[in-house]
């Protein structure tokens, strides 16, 4: 695997502890800017927003930029909107400083995706992509206890600054490492948009945020989940956590390594069995070492998606992927905020703190009866739209797919 894989697993990895730190020290921040600890959840929703709105409205404005220089700038983006959070001298701004760190978070994995596919030979394209996405799945792991540590010890500001200095390594690291990669001539903003024509697009996104959505209708409600049912007392659930990150670590990986030799077969055996031990965790979760396991299966089988999902994406986008892949990305923050929802509306009706498991274990059989469906399309070769996906003629998108 080249180097330039390496800067783009740095960048995620800032990404990811970015995105997930703020969970373990909202009640630092409530208190510092003497808000409630649902006002400071903001935080979370803000930036969850941010990289849906983000995703599209950056790739959008990097379509005439060179994808190494984009890259850049986002990253520069991301340093920005940390460092203003470290800085804010007011919960408003600090606000303002997630949503910006936020809008580099889709694109950054959207063009990172297509940028890690082209690297490397066509049959390692998802092994590749998995190993950009490493960063996100270490961040859980290494990143996110460590910056809550720092932040329940040297203050949450130091935590965002500690940030930033990774956004500086990633920045750093794609400068020396990404090889310049020009822009795709005569790809344009609708050639991108024509790829939201294909229904094998639109069926892998669908795919996304309910697979991707089943996995964080259960862990949203972790905590709870762990000390109320399963008698943990509230630290372990930080431990409890670092076993989802490595559970994740591994799905991602293998999910890769599988994926560039059975896409589908790896996606149904990954939502199949995610679907079942949701459904399971309703019972495990009442036993400390059966729910611990089931963690970690769940990490595993939910990320095991990942890779695929992303070379779906860019396989039926092929003649302009860019913007579809960091759609994508949004579509993973759209299956959380939709699941959280879920989770909570179960929960509120009376139904208990394991309910929300029976919410993730049907948006994972969801995802394999569209997993399904989609490959019967395709094996008939009658998905509509599929002619005209890459333009507005089949000729045009030959041509693109080439000069791609």
């Amino acid at each position: 695997m080249p180097l330039a894989l390496l800067a783009l697993a740095i960048g995620a990895f800032g990404i990811g502890t970015t995105e997930f730190v703020i969970m373990g020290l909202l009640p630092e921040v409530a208190s510092d800017y003497g808000v409630s600890i649902p006002t400071a959840g903001y935080l979370v929703t803000g930036y969850a927003l941010g990289v849906m709105l983000g995703a599209p409205l950056m790739t959008v404005l990097g379509t005439r930029v060179p994808r190494k220089r984009m890259l850049m700038l986002l990253m520069g983006l991301f340093i920005v909107g940390n460092l203003l959070s470290a800085l804010a001298p007011a919960f408003s701004v600090m606000l303002i400083g997630r949503v910006v760190a936020s809008l580099a978070h889709g694109a950054f994995f959207g063009i990172g995706s297509v940028v890690a596919a082209g690297l490397v030979a066509p049959h390692k394209k998802a092994g590749a992509i998995a190993m950009m996405f490493t960063g996100l799945t270490v961040a859980n792991v290494v990143g996110v206890p460590l910056g809550t540590l720092i932040g329940q010890t040297a203050g949450w500001r130091v935590t965002f600054a500690v940030v930033a200095a990774l956004g500086v390594v990633g920045l750093a690291g794609v400068a020396k490492l990404v090889p310049d990669l020009p822009r795709a001539e005569g790809v344009r903003l609708r050639h991108e948009m024509a790829a939201f024509k294909n229904v094998q697009v639109l069926l892998a996104m669908a795919m996304t945020v309910l697979g991707f959505g089943g996995v964080f209708a259960a862990i949203t409600y972790i905590a709870p989940m762990m000390t109320h049912v399963a008698g943990f007392d509230d630290g372990s659930v930080t431990w409890l956590l670092v076993l989802f990150g490595l559970g994740m670590v591994g799905g991602n990986l293998v999910g890769g390594r599988f994926a560039d030799r059975a896409l589908m077969p790896m996606l149904y055996i990954s939502l199949g069995a995610l679907s079942v031990v949701l459904a399971l965790f309703t019972l495990t979760a009442h036993d400390k070492i059966a729910s611990a396991v089931t963690i970690v299966l769940i990490g595993a089988l939910g990320f095991a998606t990942v890779p695929p999902l992303q070379k779906r994406v860019l396989d039926h986008a092929h003649g302009a992927p860019t913007l579809a892949s960091a759609v994508n990305i949004g579509a993973f923050n759209l299956g959380n905020a939709l699941s959280a929802w879920l989770g909570g509306v179960v929960i509120a009706a009376g139904f208990g703190y394991t309910a929300p498991n029976w919410v993730g274990a049907v948006l994972a059989a969801a995802a394999l009866v569209l997993a399904v469906l989609s490959a019967a399309l395709e094996r008939r070769g009658s998905a509509p739209g599929s002619v005209v996906a890459g333009s507005a003629s089949s000729t045009e998108q030959r041509a693109a797919a080439v000069r791609h």
